[in-house]
């Protein structure tokens, strides 16, 4: 592994967007990749990206290109940002090209594609074969990490020397890198939280308090662990950062897009409109899907899932749902 490689990034968004320039104010040599020509170049232009980011300068040493091929070519670390609605589409386009197969690759993404029910590293694997492949995760607000905010979070990789190299590359002194090697584990909480924070929206939405946001979280985490445990991961990294910590941040968070979709829907307003108006994307949408389907597939009881599955694709009224959760059997903690 080169001790100062080149890197990619694959997915302007703000959290794509966040990390080159994190990396970038460590020196490396930074390539950030967009899928639309005319927005790249706009941001290369005005070194912005008032989309996603908005706000903060991109320094001029980012290289910000829609160039794949050669982005992909002259990289050593190759770094997936892209919605995981897109991801499959993207890794077919890389697979197109000489890709390193000596390069590591990192997905950032916080993901379940729909249908197939893969998370992103097996999605990488599957199109790209046997590569050096890890995942970033944790409560990574993307405003509070580009500000300097001290952060926490974890890159996990069945391949321990990967671990420590990616946690050298990517650590500052506001940005504190852990490392686990349950990668399931830290795949399922990045991803299954966005589901209960959509949750916690639409309790913000209908007006409840503390008391009723503690009541999903805590419950909340129980499913996300549930599921985790029956599909393979270890129960501790569900108390951890990529587990509890990001539950939390995406729950309470302002700027988190998932309760957003939450909240606007407690108001009133239905998924189609939300969505209409939406310029970023809220993985929790797509992944409340996959997570009812998961639940299923492997008989987990998941409520909170099930009821948000059922306010987003079935129109069920969002007071009937809480309901319908507070009425539910009575049971043991």
């Amino acid at each position: 592994m080169i001790k100062k490689p080149n890197i990619a990034i694959l997915g302007d968004g703000g959290w794509g967007t966040t990390l080159a320039i994190l990396l970038s104010g460590k020196n490396f040599n930074v390539s950030l990749w967009g899928a639309f020509s005319d927005y790249a170049s706009y941001m290369d232009k005005k070194r912005v990206n008032t989309k996603f980011l908005p706000g903060f300068k991109i320094p001029r040493s980012i290289n910000i290109t829609h160039d794949l091929k050669n982005t992909i070519e002259r990289s050593q670390l190759i770094i997936f940002a892209i919605p995981s609605a897109h991801m499959r589409e993207v890794l077919k386009k890389v697979k197109k090209i000489d890709y390193p197969r000596s390069a590591v690759y990192v997905s950032v993404t916080k993901g379940i594609e729909v249908g197939s029910l893969k998370r992103m590293s097996e999605l990488i694997k599957q199109e790209l074969g046997n590569i050096k492949l890890a995942v970033l995760s944790g409560p990574t607000i993307a405003q509070e990490v580009v500000k300097g905010i001290p952060t926490t979070a974890v890159v996990a990789s069945y391949d321990k020397q990967a671990r420590k190299y990616l946690q050298n590359i990517f650590m500052t002194e506001r940005f504190r890198i852990y490392t686990n090697d349950d990668v399931m584990g830290v795949e399922l909480g990045g991803s299954l939280k966005n589901v209960i924070a959509i949750a916690c929206g639409i309790s913000d939405g209908l007006g409840f308090g503390t008391n009723t946001k503690a009541a999903i979280l805590s419950r909340g985490l129980t499913e996300v662990s549930r599921l985790g445990l029956s599909m393979g991961a270890k129960a501790v990294t569900f108390s951890g950062i990529s587990g509890l910590g990001d539950l939390v941040t995406t729950c309470i968070s302002n700027f988190s897009r998932n309760r957003s979709v939450g909240e606007q829907i407690g108001k009133g307003k239905s998924l189609k409109e939300i969505q209409s108006h939406m310029q970023m994307v809220a993985e929790g949408i797509p992944t409340t899907k996959s997570a009812y389907a998961l639940s299923m597939k492997y008989k987990v009881e998941m409520p909170i899932t099930k009821e948000v599955y059922l306010v987003l694709y079935k129109n069920k009224s969002p007071l009937k749902a809480v309901k319908d959760l507070m009425t539910r059997e009575k049971k043991e903690e």
